[in-house]
C-alpha cells in the first residue's frame, strides 16, 4: 500500500436491498449495514442510518420515516440512496470529509437497464465516489466463493439476496445465461406477514417476521422440532397477542416462493447450452446471500434439479469479498466490470 493509499482509498460496494457491505482495498471488510435509514420529515434531517435506523422499523412516531431506498434491487429514493451512501463512505474514512473515494466498484443485478445502471453510479458519484465502476452480482458473487468464472467451465450462481434473487451461468469470464426474479428475503418476509394475518388473525411488522424467519423457518421438513413465540396484535380484538409457531407453518407460509426460485433454476438450466450443463453435474450450484441461510434450502434445490448444491462459505459476505478481489487486482478483472470508468461531471 502506497502513502496515497491511506487518503484515496479504493472500496467495493455491494449496495443491497436489505443490507450494504464495503470492502476497501488493504483493508478488508469495514462496513456491513442495513440499507435503511431514518429522516425526520418535518427538518429532512438523517436522524440515522444502518443498523439504529433499522431497529426503528415499525416503531417510530408520525414525523419520522424509517426509509429503504432501494426496492427488489433498484434505487426508488434517489436523494436518500445518495444520502445513505456518503455516511457510509464517511465511517469508512473514520468520521473525516477530507479524503474522498478515487475508485469504487458496486454490484448490481445482471437485468438492470440503462436508466437505472446510470441512476446507481450517479448516486455514488454524487456521494463522494471519484470514479465509479459497475459489476455483475453473480460475478462478484463467484468471485468471492472462489469459482473458476476464467475457465471454459459452468459455474451456477444462485444469490438470494433481499429484494432479488440472481441466477447466473457464468463461463469463460462472461455470463452465459441470467435471469433476475423479484423473489428474495423481503417476499419471504412478506409471505410470513400475510400467513400470520390470514391463519392467525395476528398483525405483525416485518423485522417481527423475519425473526420469525430466521429462527424457526426451512425449505423442506426438518428433524429437529422448532417453535417460535410470535408476538402482534389480535385482529379480532386490537390487543397484544402471543402465539407459538411450528417451523410447519413457516415453511408453508413461503412454499410458493421458494417454488419460483426453483422452477427459475431449472428454466436457466434448460436454457444453457448442452456441454455447460454437462459441466454442472461436476462443477454443482453455489447458492449465496441471506436466503442461503434457510435451513435445507440447498438440499431443496439438489433434489428439485438432480445436482449437488452448496451454500458459499459465508454467504453473507461474498459479493463484497469478490468485489474486493477486484479492488484489490483492478488490471487482471477490469474485463468483467460492466461499464468504463466515468468521472463526476464537475459542472453539476
Amino acid at each position: 500500500m502506497s502513502i496515497f493509499d491511506k487518503f484515496f482509498k479504493e472500496v467495493g460496494i455491494d449496495l443491497g436491498t436489505a443490507n450494504s457491505l464495503v470492502y476497501q482495498k488493504g483493508r478488508g471488510l469495514v462496513l456491513n449495514e442495513p440499507t435503511v435509514a431514518a429522516v425526520n420529515n418535518k427538518t429532512m434531517e438523517i436522524l440515522a442510518v444502518g443498523e439504529k435506523a433499522k431497529k426503528m422499523l415499525g416503531r417510530t412516531p408520525g414525523h419520522i420515516s424509517v426509509v429503504r431506498p432501494l426496492v427488489n434491487g433498484v434505487i426508488s429514493d434517489f436523494d436518500m440512496t445518495q444520502e445513505l451512501l456518503r455516511q457510509f463512505i464517511k465511517r469508512v474514512n473514520r468520521g473525516s470529509d477530507l479524503w474522498g473515494v478515487r475508485k469504487a466498484i458496486l454490484a448490481v443485478p445482471d437485468d438492470l437497464t440503462e436508466v437505472e445502471r446510470k441512476s446507481v453510479e450517479d448516486a455514488a458519484l454524487h456521494a463522494g465516489c471519484a470514479k465509479v465502476h459497475l459489476m455483475s452480482a453473480p460475478m462478484a458473487v463467484a468471485l468471492g466463493a472462489g469459482l473458476p468464472v476464467e475457465e471454459p467451465t459452468t459455474s451456477l450462481v444462485v444469490d438470494i439476496g433481499g429484494g432479488t434473487t440472481d441466477i447466473a451461468v457464468i463461463s469463460m469470464g462472461g455470463t452465459v445465461v441470467y435471469k433476475t426474479l423479484k423473489i428474495a428475503g423481503d417476499r419471504f418476509n412478506d409471505d410470513i406477514t400475510k400467513f400470520m394475518r390470514e391463519e392467525f388473525r395476528l398483525a405483525i411488522g416485518e423485522p417481527t417476521a423475519e425473526y420469525a424467519k430466521i429462527a424457526a423457518g426451512s425449505a423442506i421438513p426438518l428433524d429437529e422440532r422448532l417453535d417460535v413465540a410470535i408476538r402482534g396484535m389480535d385482529l379480532s380484538t386490537g390487543l397484544p397477542k402471543e402465539i407459538i409457531v411450528k417451523n410447519s407453518q413457516i415453511r408453508a407460509a413461503v412454499t410458493k416462493s421458494l417454488k419460483s426460485i426453483v422452477d427459475s433454476i431449472r428454466e436457466i438450466i434448460e436454457v444453457t447450452p448442452p456441454e455447460l450443463v454437462g459441466d454442472m453435474l461436476k462443477q454443482g450450484i453455489y447458492v449465496s446471500g441471506g436466503g442461503a441461510l434457510l435451513r435445507g434450502l440447498d438440499r431443496l434445490i439438489e433434489k428439485e434439479t438432480s445436482v449437488e448444491t452448496n451454500v458459499v462459505d459465508d454467504p453473507l459476505t461474498a459479493s463484497a469479498r469478490g468485489l474486493g478481489l477486484v479492488s484489490e487486482n483492478f488490471e487482471h478483472y477490469k474485463r468483467f466490470l460492466t461499464n468504463p470508468l466515468r468521472p463526476l461531471d464537475i459542472s453539476l
